[in-house]
């Protein structure tokens, strides 16, 4: 049996590789200690599906780990030697980022160097996929020409129709703190793949997003958005009107491609993974998406001042990506994700009434 290790397992993309792999038949190792519900308090915290995955799944072992800890970190690849490592485990939020800045780079930055060089003494055959950010490239997207529609801001140009592509530069540009050892992570993970010759590749996502989200106002966009209205509570938008747009796409997308990338690994690979322009949408497009699905008006407050390093329209060139695993693409719409968004959170108010 194959061999799988998944930091940040209890989380959303996490979680969904576990799943995923373990219908697969194999064995999975999943790292997680929490850690979100120390960066977002009790509505971030993740133990609940980690509880899930140790019912669900009888192949899954769960293993309380901290990937700041070098020592433990090293002893645990080497003890398992896994077959492939997806690296899930983040500080993700970018505004609280600024506020804990050494926590923030120890998580993003440290604990993917040890995890590397861990993997690189003691599984250096295996894959290792690594969950990187759109984030890399700061605000550097920003400087597209822009027209502003009723709902949305989009690109201006038919020469950027498609999105951002891998080749947006990640320099010269402001990140905010989270970006910032997001790129030292994502550059350790190409440079480990062309150094030492390790099959490594770096996944840019978009906004990655689906029902085993715990979504909180700092990190998980629709997520968040979808639980504010079931429960009516305010929800606040920063600047850009609300047309600022995203491009979703589901876990079990992210999961589908990771498996395409382990059966067919490469070398220090980079790609953007979003759900590319149609499963794109601004906070006010998501407010009437969410309000047809419930039936329940969307309640938000608007603040004149947008978040530092924020994108003002990000969609995923999935051109390259589409070119090197061509049987791989999007399989689940906006609307569908939508709706099981709102499955889960409705699911997850009922039985925490009982």
């Amino acid at each position: 049996m194959k061999k799988l290790l998944v930091t940040g397992s209890s989380g959303l993309i996490g979680s969904e590789v576990c799943t995923y792999f373990a219908k697969e038949g194999w064995e999975i190792c999943g790292v997680d200690n929490n850690m979100r519900a120390d960066f977002f308090g009790s509505g971030g915290d993740t133990r609940w599906n980690q509880q899930r995955l140790e019912a669900d799944l009888p192949n899954f072992r769960h293993y309380e780990l901290d990937i700041r800890d070098r020592p433990q970190v090293l002893e645990l690849i080497e003890t398992l030697k896994p077959d492939a490592i997806v690296h899930c485990a983040a500080q993700p939020s970018h505004d609280l980022a600024a506020k804990i800045p050494f926590k923030d780079f120890d998580t993003n930055a440290v604990g993917t160097l040890n995890l590397l060089e861990a993997t690189r003494c003691y599984a250096p055959k295996a894959v290792f996929v690594h969950m990187s950010t759109n984030k890399v490239y700061g605000d550097s997207p920003n400087e597209l020409p822009l027209t502003e529609q009723d709902t949305r801001w989009d690109y201006a140009q038919a020469t950027h129709y498609g999105g951002i592509t891998e080749q947006c530069r990640i320099d010269q540009s402001k990140h905010s703190i989270f970006g910032a050892s997001k790129v030292a992570a994502d550059v350790m993970v190409q440079e480990y793949g062309r150094y030492f010759d390790m099959k490594t590749c770096c996944l840019r996502g978009g906004c990655l997003t689906g029902p085993n989200h715990s979504g909180v106002e700092l990190h998980g966009f629709l997520s968040y958005l979808v639980k504010c209205n079931l429960e009516g509570k305010h929800y606040t938008v920063f600047g850009y009107k609300g047309k600022q747009v995203r491009d979703n796409i589901h876990s079990w997308d992210v999961a589908r491609f990771i498996h395409a990338f382990i059966q067919n690994p490469r070398q220090g690979e980079v790609y953007n993974l979003g759900g590319g322009r149609n499963n794109s949408c601004s906070i006010l497009e998501a407010f009437s998406l969410v309000e047809k699905i419930t039936g329940q008006k969307m309640v938000y407050d608007y603040v004149d001042q947008n978040r530092e390093g924020d994108h003002i329209c990000y969609i995923s060139d999935l051109s390259k990506i589409k070119s090197h695993y061509p049987d791989w693409d999007i399989t689940k719409s906006l609307q569908s994700i939508f709706e099981e968004i709102c499955q889960s959170w409705t699911q997850r108010q009922i039985v925490s009434v009982r």
